[in-house]
């Protein structure tokens, strides 16, 4: 088989390995493992329970065939507008790292699924942490592991670990993961900065007191479950 050839092979196999999206792949069995969990700290607490989801879309509750249950209101908060046509769910335009239009414990738990590597350095991941404390009694959040050896958004390994001028080099050349190669050096930049995965000991900083839960591929752990 010519190189390219294995090359494109490689890819796709990778990309269904780690694609939400497709019933039955890794990323969508350890989702559905993880919702499970979830459903298991919401069925303890008592009704009516208020649920905001940091980031979230109402794709997600779709695909985890959560489409509303008695007692129990959703808003869902994102930069980007999301349809949701489920009773009980709210969608709300807002910033992750500003909730300032809500009160202090509003809720009673403050939900999130990988967005916390995604909203900037980390003391922007220390502001939204701190809003999502602020804001709720309990916290359910996931995000990938650093030390996972590959990354999970450009599926290449040990990406995490280049220099950002190798990152914006190979993507600006590679097609990689989820993104296409991006021939200009300064959104190869943007598109590489726009990522930024998580060690445990920065959870923790970011999280004191929580519980963690590690969510495991061949014995490595792939991403981490806070709950606090």
């Amino acid at each position: 088989m010519p190189a390219d050839a294995r090359k494109t092979h490689m890819r796709i196999f990778l990309k269904n390995l780690a694609n939400n999206a497709k019933q039955g792949s890794l990323a969508d069995r350890l989702r559905q493992k993880r919702f499970r969990l979830f459903l298991s700290l919401i069925h303890e607490l008592p009704r009516p329970i208020k649920i905001i989801d940091v980031g979230g879309t109402g794709l997600f509750w779709e695909r985890m065939g959560f489409t509303g249950q008695p007692g129990v209101s959703i808003t869902l908060i994102n930069l980007k507008p999301s349809a949701v046509d489920y009773e009980g769910f709210t969608f709300v335009t807002g910033d992750a790292l500003d909730l300032k239009q809500f009160g202090d414990q509003e809720f009673d738990i403050a939900f999130s699924n990988s967005v916390i590597e995604h909203v900037g350095s980390f003391g922007d991941q220390q502001k939204m942490a701190a809003e999502m404390m602020r804001v709720a009694k309990k916290i359910f959040l996931q995000t990938p592991n650093y030390y996972f050896p590959l990354e999970p958004h450009f599926l290449f390994p040990f990406f995490q670990f280049f220099p950002l001028w190798l990152q914006a080099s190979l993507l600006q050349y590679f097609n990689l993961g989820w993104y296409n190669k991006v021939p200009d050096r300064k959104k190869a930049i943007q598109i590489c900065l726009s990522v930024r995965l998580l060690k445990k000991s920065e959870l923790k900083r970011l999280f004191p007191g929580a519980r963690f839960y590690e969510e495991k591929f061949f014995g490595l752990v792939k991403s981490f479950i806070v709950l606090k």
